[in-house]
């Protein structure tokens, strides 16, 4: 009911709109055969735009013809301009060695296939469409007697280097990462797949920022009603801005009234790439680094690339201690507060007497106390990232650290309470992914609550309907807790330990790929013969 309540408020529209003035120059769609009027249509389409620079100029034809040429000088390479382009226009009795006329049927057409034969070049009419080209660092070529244009990429603005990712670090495996560009993103996948069955689609979204977005899956592998599924969903966006995968991934998302997240971001190739080999689809964003893959489970949100690299014994023993440290990160707080407040007879007396002993002339409850300084951590936490990458990393740790045994001598706090929350932050960072590490965190509070009241009744109970809502979730159609929940015994074996390589023949049956296949053979490895 709470939730219905939410969507009905969240989805009323403004009842007045501000609409911005559109251009008189927007009324005209398409190009003219008159330069001087496609000149000031636009001129004025590109009004106050003073990046935005054209040039007038003769070919050199038997009848010399006017044309000019508009592009974007933020967006566009000038050497590509001056050299490649309008050096080669301007040159004499270039036009007249391709016996190029002012009679011909079509100048444009013979000038895209004989001077511009760059596979970013195209004829266009529509001024909307003319207008995208620009902005994306093409230069438009226009030729008085023609309604045609020439749009020809030149782009040449700066661009961030590949280097290594920031948030997924690991000690073995590839060291490179997504950057903004989108073109080199897709070059990073097709450097680790090489087959013609992995398709790449785009599609333009935002009617302001016209940010292109790419779909990236493999054929016969991933599921073409869950692919289907990502294109209806993104042409179903009807935005006017996306300026990161986080718009997208909000508004592609099966459930919005949830703090776990059901679409999986990450910065590393490679890991799109094993994500792409089992039958999922990503989502490339231009202006941003992180990819988006779907459909996404809880487990493959708690697996590393790093897991895969190493010998599968050493990775199921990671993967084992990093289980134990998100029950920690979500349940050490509020079983201490449970058991120091409404459970007491759970631990031995001994321990209970000292720690009682420690307590007893303290002035907050533990459950306040342990409230404190979880939200002192946060607060820690929140402020290294924001600060510096020198300074941040410092005072997110030292300064807990300093805090806790101040707060203890001055007697807020006992120390029980800094040791608890220390162990529950160090547990914290174990998360591979971002985004369910901070899930984690805010339940963390809510059962430290609920534990405060109920003790040990309210922790179990809040894990119950934990688990009920995760039971209820989707990624496009696929279980959240899969293959927990529904229950897939083939699968587990890549779950809470990782089987080795030559066990996982068939791929993850989560998206229901076409091709199960993994490999041919589920031998071992077998000793040579004694000689």
């Amino acid at each position: 009911m709470i939730k219905e309540l939410l969507t009905k408020i969240l989805s009323k529209s403004p009842q007045k709109t501000f609409k911005m003035p559109q251009n008189d120059s927007q009324e005209t769609k398409k190009l003219t055969s008159e330069m001087d009027i496609n000149l000031k249509i636009l001129q004025a389409f590109f009004h106050l735009c003073e990046d935005i620079v054209s040039k007038e100029f003769l070919l050199d034809l038997p009848t010399p013809t006017r044309a000019f040429i508009i592009y974007a000088e933020s967006l566009c390479d000038p050497v590509m301009v001056n050299e490649s382009i309008l050096k080669s226009l301007m040159q004499e009795n270039f036009f007249r060695t391709l016996e190029i006329s002012t009679a011909e049927a079509n100048l444009p057409e013979i000038i895209l296939q004989r001077l511009l034969p760059n596979h970013q070049t195209q004829l266009v009419s529509d001024i909307q469409q003319l207008s995208n080209f620009l902005l994306s660092g093409h230069l438009i070529l226009v030729i008085d007697g023609y309604s045609t244009a020439i749009a020809t990429a030149v782009q040449g603005f700066e661009q961030r280097a590949v280097n290594e990712p920031s948030t997924e670090q690991s000690i073995r495996g590839p060291r490179d990462s997504f950057v903004e560009n989108l073109s080199t993103n897709v070059s990073l996948l097709r450097r680790r797949i090489s087959s013609n069955r992995l398709k790449y689609q785009s599609i333009t979204l935002g009617e302001l920022t016209q940010t292109k977005v790419g779909i990236c899956y493999i054929q016969g592998i991933a599921n073409d009603k869950i692919v289907e599924e990502v294109k209806v969903r993104l042409n179903k966006i009807d935005i006017d801005s996306i300026l990161d995968s986080g718009y997208i991934e909000e508004l592609i998302a099966d459930e919005s009234f949830t703090l776990f997240p059901l679409v999986q971001n990450t910065e590393r190739p490679d890991r799109t790439a094993a994500s792409l080999c089992e039958g999922r689809i990503a989502i490339i964003v231009n202006n941003t680094p992180s990819v988006l893959i779907v459909p996404c489970t809880i487990v493959s949100l708690l697996q590393a690339s790093e897991d895969y690299y190493n010998n599968s014994l050493f990775a199921t023993l990671i993967r084992i201690g990093r289980f134990i440290a998100i029950n920690i990160a979500l349940l050490a707080p509020a079983i201490t507060v449970a058991i120091f407040s409404n459970n007491a007879e759970l631990i031995p007396l001994t321990f209970l007497t000292s720690v009682a002993g420690a307590r007893s002339d303290l002035p907050f409850p533990i459950s306040i106390e342990i409230i404190l300084m979880e939200l002192t951590f946060e607060l820690l936490r929140e402020a290294g990232v924001r600060l510096p990458k020198t300074v941040g990393q410092a005072i997110s740790t030292v300064g807990g650290l300093v805090i806790g045994q101040a707060a203890v001598t001055a007697g807020i706090v006992s120390p029980i309470t800094v040791i608890v929350v220390s162990i529950t932050a160090i547990a914290s960072f174990v998360f591979p992914d971002y985004s369910i590490g901070t899930s984690i965190r805010i339940l963390r509070f809510v059962l430290i609550i609920l534990s405060s009241i109920l003790g040990i009744f309210g922790i179990v109970s809040g894990l119950m309907v934990i688990l009920y809502h995760l039971c209820g979730l989707r990624s496009f159609g696929v279980p959240y807790l899969w293959p927990i929940a529904p229950l897939s015994v083939s699968d587990l074996k890549d779950t809470f330990f990782r089987a080795p390589w030559w066990a996982m023949s068939a791929r993850p049956r989560l998206t229901g790929a076409e091709d199960p296949i993994r490999q041919a053979s589920k031998r071992g490895p077998t000793k040579p013969d004694k000689g």
